[in-house]
């Protein structure tokens, strides 16, 4: 179930609230089922992943890749798993907490775990999405985000390109303001 946090404590998780807010930067939140097999689960459930079982916990998912193939484009899909222990993890988060944009759109479905997509409305004003496991969420290019984890520091995400050039970050130089951690425990 996905968060929506101001930085005032405030939060909601009631969809149709959380998509009103941010629809003016484009942003859309959906929930998917998580496939229910056996082998999914196993593989859902280790920290490290060898690029083989990599692949293979991708394709539990790939009727949903099959489906942004044909209807957005999409070319290549990969899995991003960050654990607390996984080493150089605090440098590879650096990259992500600076508001930044991307020349493609971001798109991410939680598998597993939970993160927080920091935005900046056209208003100015700030907000961060917990999203957790089931939880799909397209950035659209040009959206000023950042990104973070949570307390638990535990995530698996399909990532979806058309280009892995696209996502580069452009950061914006603008200060993120210090939110709640919104993660449930």
């Amino acid at each position: 179930m996905a968060i929506l946090s101001t930085p005032d404590g405030r939060q909601t998780t009631d969809p149709p609230t959380i998509q009103e807010i941010l629809r003016p930067i484009g942003v859309r939140l959906e929930k998917w089922e998580i496939p229910e097999s056996p082998h999914a689960e196993r593989l859902l459930l280790m920290d490290r992943l060898s690029p083989d079982e990599s692949e293979r916990l991708l394709e539990c998912f790939d009727d949903r890749f099959r489906l942004l193939k044909s209807s957005l484009g999409y070319q290549t899909r990969d899995l991003i798993v960050l654990y607390k222990d996984l080493p150089g993890l605090d440098g590879l988060l650096l990259k992500f907490i600076s508001c930044h944009t991307h020349d493609d759109d971001e798109i991410r479905y939680v598998v597993e775990g939970e993160g927080i997509f920091g935005f900046v409305l056209p208003s100015g004003d700030q907000v961060e999405l917990t999203v957790q496991a089931g939880d799909y969420i397209h950035v659209p290019r040009g959206a000023e985000h950042w990104f973070r984890l949570t307390s638990s520091k535990r995530i698996k995400a399909i990532r979806y390109f058309t280009s892995r050039e696209g996502w580069v970050p452009n950061y914006t130089g603008r200060a993120v303001q210090a939110f709640p951690d919104a993660s449930i425990q």
